[in-house]
């Protein structure tokens, strides 16, 4: 992930959209949009998504499938998932929800506060993770280039 990661909100109604991308937008963090789940599977598949906040009923793969999807790929697996509903508790979405591993599960209408509270936590939590991601591959290539070469010294 590179330091302009975005975060993407993906709902199908454009006051929605409008609303979360103003919730958000303190945070100064690039913020993308889309307005069905295959549009997010495209962007999210594209790279450099920090974090997704998801409607659970938008057109084409619902936000569940897409969570679904992110989960069997390797590049997508770790993007933190926000998922937004309008219909309440449900024991249902809510098993389901944690059975992918979704973040959190949140109602509408949203608190702004408590939504960039929230969101600045995962985003941050997902870029720590990504750091050290790349710092355990470069200490890696490193112990592997020391071990080649006390190997080729020992040879001569």
């Amino acid at each position: 992930m590179q330091p302009d990661a975005r975060i993407l909100i993906v709902d199908d109604h454009k006051d929605s959209l409008y609303a979360l991308e103003s919730a958000l937008a303190p945070l100064g963090h690039p913020l993308g949009r889309a307005t069905s789940g295959d549009e997010a599977l495209k962007q999210i598949l594209r790279g450099n998504v920090g974090l997704l906040l998801l409607d659970v009923r938008v057109p084409g793969a619902g936000g569940l499938e897409v969570v679904r999807y992110m989960r069997r790929l390797e590049q997508t697996q770790h993007i933190p998932v926000m998922l937004l509903t309008a219909f309440g508790r449900d024991p249902e979405l809510s098993a389901a929800a944690q059975g992918l591993g979704v973040a959190d599960l949140v109602a509408k209408p949203v608190d702004p506060w408590i939504l960039r509270l929230k969101a600045g936590h995962l985003y941050r939590a997902y870029r720590q993770r990504r750091a050290l991601e790349r710092e355990i591959l470069e200490l890696r290539a490193r112990l592997h280039a020391a071990r080649t070469h006390r190997l080729e010294r020992d040879r001569t």
